[in-house]
């Protein structure tokens, strides 16, 4: 077995979200629950067939986010996964509604960080070992650091 990462290329620090699923039908579903937990979302879905004739199955409605998933999926090359990127969404709009999805048995990450996924390469194919998304952290927060967070989360209108 052989290990190594592979960077995602997201060059407008697009939201996105990377996971696993086990079917063909994964990407027209995932696309269905995104349109219909956010009616004109901006998006691009890629997923990696991991059986039969083992192509990149593509749905989204923004070419931009349809060209940033093609490409990725094709530096991942790991079987069943999928990654979708977004426009004007964040994640947690649509994570849930992704997770519900019968064939998606696992999600590695919902992010707009900077991501380098861990990949194990065998005869067989690839697969992802997991994920380093974004950087170390850099200390503990503090009441002044508890304060801004909670701020924040209301300012934006996620919590009351």
């Amino acid at each position: 077995m052989e290990l190594s990462t592979v960077t995602i290329d997201n060059p407008e620090s697009l939201n996105f979200i990377l996971g696993q699923s086990h079917f063909i039908k994964t990407v027209e579903d995932i696309h269905e629950a995104v349109v219909g937990t956010v009616p004109f979302a901006k998006f691009g879905l890629a997923f990696c067939e991991a059986s039969d004739l083992c192509l990149i199955r593509l749905s989204g409605t923004d070419e931009g986010c349809l060209e940033l998933a093609r490409k990725n999926a094709l530096a991942l090359s790991c079987g069943h996964s999928f990654i979708l990127f977004m426009k004007d969404m964040f994640p947690i709009n649509i994570v849930n509604a992704v997770q519900n999805v019968p064939e998606v048995v696992r999600l590695f990450c919902a992010t707009a960080n900077p991501l380098e996924v861990v990949v194990a390469q065998t005869q067989q194919g690839r697969g992802i070992m997991g994920v380093i998304d974004g950087f170390a952290s850099k200390g503990v927060e503090e009441a002044q650091d508890v304060e801004k967070r909670k701020g924040f989360l209301r300012m934006i209108g996620y919590k009351l």
